[in-house]
């Protein structure tokens, strides 16, 4: 996007709070008043001096005094409140901005988080974010300041000798066109180093996540390298950056010297053709100097107005990116489910893998509180057609009934409170034990809680730790075993207690004695309830009613398992293997 672009999309952000921005760029404005008046006080006093020192009273320059220190305390003061006010804004803008970027995220399908590194999306969260807090008060007052110190003194040079300030902007063409040369490859270097920041993010992760598979292959020198080949990346964007920055500065003062130069050698001209005073050329030779030190400013600003505008491309990257699921404008609630569920002719296939089908041409009907096991080898869709009821993806044709109603009818939070999963794989939240229990059902009591750890034959093993339901857990639960994570999995679902129950591969990391309790349990869970099974291991759903085998070529077999087996068919085949 260009910038004009980018700053239209931004500028909601900062108009909540145009209030506070114009109180900030009042004090801005404020701040440059005593250095616009310096130069001119110090020129009458020279003028003065030189045409009758007699004339120089102790008033005159008290009076002076008195004005320049009104204007310093003004100076402080705003001073004050630009810095305060000025960050304090920028810092709300970052809080809307990072809660924006969050809900929006949990908005997005499986399909945009399968496909994107987590490292990238903490850097636009975090890193992109503070840059763009930065930008967004630094860049209305610097601008400002730099104008005001641009523009007035140029005024007050023109007024006091109009051939010698039209000198002083032959100059600025060219430096305004080099300028705009090293930002736009400056703007290039901060989208790359982004991104390789994003990268090296996604690395770290990648590395700690895994550090105790890292440590049992005793690979922390390969780790290390790989880290080295993304870090020195960094550092060589980092500085193609820096030289170009080099460039640009070594370009200004180039200008600065001429400048300086001019006035120095056309005053001098002018003032011995009386042309201009002796003050007036002292106060040409201050403006000079504060002319360059609003150019200076507004380049010395150039790589923090870069790292904003790229942190902004790069939040509407994601802000941009369409969420796929959502419901539709005449959404209903799901409301007193009683879990009859119809697949008719459903097809699907991956959004970034259009051309493999996975389910194709699915006609099934589930009723009221039915158990239904879905078995077959890995990669025929098992965990895909429950993946469709809860609407974690679209079938690309064809429609999923509960109750006779279109689940794209009905609203997605209604759609998935009654519906509870438990998956192959745990994920347990930073906290502790209740914490994530609770998480079934926000806002349980401590006996609910209690009770659907019993349900789940968790709460022995929970009371043996250390502070039994308020013990904290670490990332991922990384104190607990791969059983007792799933116990506690379970127990979410049994706080939840859903009319419509998934289950992947839940007893996949138990041992068998833990296997034969939870599955008892699970059983216990899925009675009255329409219960999904997903299962490799067969011993586990020889009780359901209905077994789907499903195949390449979508459901093979159904019956229960006395009746496929008798078929000494595909199922006999899975048995017995």
């Amino acid at each position: 996007m260009s910038y004009r672009k980018l700053f239209r999309r931004f500028l909601p952000y900062m108009s909540k709070y145009k209030g506070w921005i114009a109180l900030d760029l009042l004090c801005a404005a404020l701040t440059t008043a005593c250095d616009i008046a310096l130069p001119l006080i110090i020129s009458y006093l020279t003028d003065t001096a030189a045409e009758n020192l007699a004339g120089l009273t102790v008033r005159i320059i008290l009076t002076l005094a008195g004005l320049y220190l009104g204007l310093r305390v003004i100076n402080t003061v705003s001073y004050y409140f630009m810095t305060t006010v000025g960050h304090i804004v920028g810092a709300r803008i970052e809080t809307d901005m990072r809660r924006d970027l969050f809900r929006h995220l949990h908005r997005l399908s499986f399909n945009f988080h399968n496909n994107t590194k987590v490292g990238q999306i903490m850097s636009r969260i975090t890193t992109d974010l503070f840059e763009i807090t930065e930008f967004a008060h630094h860049c209305p007052e610097e601008f400002l300041i730099a104008f005001l110190k641009f523009v007035i003194p140029l005024g007050i040079l023109a007024s006091m000798n109009i051939w010698l300030a039209l000198s002083l902007l032959i100059a600025m063409p060219l430096l305004l066109w080099t300028t705009n040369y090293f930002n736009n490859k400056m703007n290039e270097g901060w989208r790359q180093s982004r991104r390789q920041i994003g990268e090296i993010n996604a690395q770290v992760e990648d590395s700690l996540l895994g550090i105790r598979v890292v440590k049992s292959f005793a690979n922390e020198r390969m780790e290390e390298e790989k880290f080295a080949v993304g870090n020195e990346n960094f550092l060589s964007l980092r500085s193609r950056i820096y030289k170009v920055m080099g460039g640009l500065v070594a370009t200004f003062q180039v200008f600065d010297g001429l400048m300086y130069l001019m006035v120095l050698v056309f005053g001098a001209i002018f003032m011995l053709r009386g042309h201009i005073t002796p003050g007036e050329l002292v106060a040409y030779l201050l403006y000079i100097g504060l002319l360059l030190a609003s150019l200076r400013r507004i380049i010395d600003f150039v790589e923090q107005f870069q790292r904003g505008m790229t942190g902004i491309e790069r939040f509407l990257e994601i802000m941009d990116e369409p969420v796929d699921i959502e419901d539709a404008s005449d959404a209903v609630e799901l409301v007193d489910i009683r879990g009859d569920i119809v697949f008719d002719h459903v097809c699907f296939c991956y959004p970034d893998e259009p051309e493999k089908q996975v389910l194709s041409d699915i006609v099934l009907h589930v009723r009221p509180g039915d158990h239904v096991a879905l078995v077959g080898p890995s990669g025929v869709g098992k965990t895909s057609l429950t993946n469709l009821i809860p609407r974690f993806y679209e079938p690309v044709s064809g429609r999923i009934l509960i109750d006779g109603q279109d689940i794209r009818g009905v609203k997605l939070q209604s759609l998935r409170a009654n519906i509870g999963m438990v998956q192959q794989e745990v994920y347990l939240f930073t906290g502790t034990v209740a914490d994530n229990i609770e998480y079934g059902k926000p806002g349980a009591s401590r006996g609910e809680i209690m009770e659907a750890a019993r349900q789940a034959n968790a709460h022995d093993f929970i009371m043996e730790l250390p502070n039994g339901y308020d013990t904290y857990l670490g990332e991922r639960g990384a104190r607990l075993s791969g059983g007792q994570k799933q116990r506690i999995s379970i127990a979410r679902a049994f706080l939840k207690n859903p009319p419509i129950l998934i289950l992947d591969e839940a007893t996949s990391a138990l041992d068998n004695e833990s296997e034969r309790v939870v599955q008892s349990s699970l059983e216990q869970l899925a009675e009255g309830r329409t219960t999904f099974t997903i299962a490799h291991r067969l011993t586990t759903i020889k009780n359901a009613k209905v077994i789907w085998v499903l195949t390449e070529d979508g459901v093979a077999e159904q019956g229960s398992h006395k009746e496929l087996l008798a078929r000494r068919g595909i199922y006999y085949q899975l048995y017995n293997a």
